[in-house]
């Protein structure tokens, strides 16, 4: 399979989705181009992207449209919308509904490409489990869905190593020979704010750690077997509010 990130650019100025293809294409990303919002909707159907480009107004259906509709085919999708119109009210209606951010045309390139970098590092999600057949399956199922997954069967890992390259941890909380709690503790010493779900089959026996370890900021707890697809809508959510940040970091760097 093909790792590259895929791109979307959308826009009725094939000028303007050529210009972005080719400097997208230079810097190592796939792109495919759309000039009508029907047309990317297609695309989108039938095909996975990582990140659609959208110019606002455009002949028939405009820039947050297309992303109401997209958002309906893959619920957690990234769209940056592309405007000259910087007081749009359209935009105003896209951020509020959860399009990531705004690029003013012309696109400053450099805060593009920062952005795309952030996107390609916000796959990573960790998964600390002592059953390695779970640990496998979960990989797998998240792999294919664009995730980067990494398995850790082994909980008395260092911490410093399960907590390098995670952007969101998944959590057992029992664990053979330490809680999931006392794990969680470690983590926060090191990362305060990293994203973690805790995972448990036992509840009930467990119920007093979750609520320590939700009073120390774990997202959320949820219940084996794992329902996948809102596991999947959790970790979209996660990465659409890292992408969000990711692009209002690069914007005050530049």
């Amino acid at each position: 399979m093909d790792s590259k990130i895929c791109i979307l650019v959308l826009d009725d100025d094939p000028h303007m989705t050529r210009t972005l293809s080719d400097i997208l294409a230079l810097n190592g990303y796939r792109v495919v181009e759309a000039w009508s919002a029907q047309e990317a909707l297609d695309l989108v159907a039938a095909q996975e992207f990582d990140c659609v480009l959208t110019d606002v107004r455009m002949p028939g259906a405009d820039g947050v449209e297309f992303y109401r509709q997209a958002r309906r085919e893959r619920p957690g999708l990234p769209v940056i919308l592309m405007t000259a119109y910087a007081a749009d009210e359209i935009i105003q209606q896209g951020l509020a509904e959860g399009v990531i951010g705004v690029l003013d045309k012309p696109i400053n390139i450099a805060l593009l490409l920062g952005f795309l970098a952030a996107l390609t590092r916000q796959r990573g999600v960790v998964i600390v489990d002592d059953d390695p057949e779970f640990c496998r399956t979960l990989g797998d199922i998240l792999r294919r869905r664009g995730f980067s997954a990494r398995p850790f069967s082994d909980p008395h890992t260092a911490i410093e190593t399960i907590v390098d390259e995670a952007q969101v941890i998944l959590l057992d909380m029992k664990l053979n020979g330490i809680t999931g709690l006392d794990l969680l503790r470690q983590i926060r010493a090191r990362c305060p704010s990293l994203p973690v779900l805790l995972i448990t089959a036992y509840r009930r026996e467990m119920v007093e750690n979750i609520q320590a370890g939700l009073k120390i900021s774990a997202a959320e707890c949820l219940d084996k077997p794992l329902h996948i697809p809102d596991l999947l809508e959790k970790l979209l959510l996660f990465q659409l509010q890292r992408l969000r940040q990711a692009l209002s970091e690069q914007r005050a760097a530049l």
